[in-house]
Formats: C-alpha cells, structure tokens, sequence
C-alpha cells in the first residue's frame, strides 16, 4: 500500500515514514501542498496523511478542494490545532479521522489500519489464494497456516500479483506500485524481488507461481490450474 504524507517538519516527517516503512508501506513525503498535488496527479494512494498547517496554505482549504474533484481517497488530518471547532471543520471537510499532534505512532498506525479497513477498497480483509491468505491491512502472508517473514518490497508485489491473480500484470505497474519517489530502485529491482518471492513460495509449500511473460510482465496462477493448462 501506498501512502502520502504531507508534513514540512522534517523531524517528525522522517520519524513517520521511517515507522510506515517498518510496517509494510510505500510511502511518498511532500513538504507543500502544491508539492502534494503534484504527487496525487504522478501516483494512486490508499491513504493521505494530511497535516493542518502548510507553508503555502491550510490542508482544510484543501482537502475541501480534493473532495469538490471526486478524489475519495482516505484522509486522515493531523494539527496541534486541537479545539472542538476545528475538529468539526476537519470533518465535515471531509476526513476520514483527526490525531492532535504530537502523534503517537503506535496509535496513528492503529487509526490507519482501521480506515483502510473501513475502506470501500478494502471490502476482503483477508486475500485467500490455494493455500495462501494474505491480510492487506496487517501486512501479513502465511501459507498453511505458517506466517512468512518477507520484506516490504515482496510484500507489496505479492499484493499486486493477488489483485489481479489468473491475469497478466505489466512490468510497469508492478514497479510503479511498488516504489515510493525518492526511492533509490536499480534496473534489476523487481526481478530480484519476484525471485526472493518464488523462493518463499516455494520453500513455504505454497500451492500457486509466478508466471513470467517474457517481455510483458508477471502473472500470479495456482499450480494446479498452470499444469492442466
């Protein structure tokens, strides 16, 4: 999953993204909301982190603007700004939820999974695929009932893949789903994560592979299914 986090205090932005990164997502940093709107328009998120106050206007203002344009995405609105009337301005604005600052992070990541688990996106909680089940909010796969212990980036492929299961899904997709800007990303990146991945699949037992379509992209496909094609 990715997220966009628009904050201009460094400290605290690179303290949160450090913490979502830990937890399994891709996560973009802006400092203005010009810059914010850029990024909206580059990329699909499953999340902004909004603060209230920005060095070239209000995130209220703003938000208000991203609904009027259809954009449904959930928001969650953070400020130090913390009296009752500002909180019923940051709704009816339209936030999915508000967090005084300054911020747990433990409760910030429980907010935000419970959002997206309140999302309209996220009406499966937990993906089942042959033997595998893969929960989007926790960040978790097991196989068999064992929990695998993967890294974020295979993570994220695997979601990618189970998305769209049986189908083909283009190198370009996967690799901008995967990737946060200012990620540093080598040419072979998405090749040695679905190979880090197979070797997962495979030592795990599990019942489904990665198909590769040379020159197009990756399909995800049970094995049984793959060998009585």
């Amino acid at each position: 999953m990715r997220i966009l986090l628009v904050d201009h205090h460094a400290d605290f932005a690179r303290h949160v993204k450090e913490v979502l990164l830990s937890c399994g997502f891709a996560v973009d940093v802006t400092r203005t909301l010009d810059e914010a709107a850029a990024a909206l328009d580059c990329a699909n998120y499953h999340m902004v982190l909004l603060e209230s106050a920005l060095p070239d206007g209000d995130g209220l203002d703003w938000l208000k603007q991203l609904r009027r344009e259809g954009r449904s995405m959930p928001t969650m609105m953070m400020s130090s700004l913390n009296d009752l009337g500002r909180r019923i301005a940051i709704f009816n604005a339209g936030a999915d939820d508000f967090l005084p600052k300054p911020v747990s992070t433990d409760e910030l990541i429980a907010r935000m999974r419970a959002i997206l688990r309140r999302s309209t996106q996220m009406t499966a909680p937990v993906v089942t695929f042959g033997n595998l089940h893969f929960d989007p909010i926790a960040r978790q796969v097991s196989v068999g009932g064992r929990i695998l212990r993967i890294a974020r980036r295979e993570v994220c492929i695997l979601e990618h893949l189970l998305n769209r299961a049986g189908r083909t899904v283009p190198r370009a997709s996967l690799e901008d789903s995967l990737y946060a800007f200012d990620d540093e990303v080598s040419t072979n990146a998405l090749e040695v994560g679905i190979y880090r991945l197979r070797t997962h699949l495979s030592q795990a037992g599990a019942t489904l592979r990665i198909k590769t379509a040379r020159g197009v992209g990756y399909t995800l496909e049970l094995i049984g299914a793959a060998s009585a094609a």
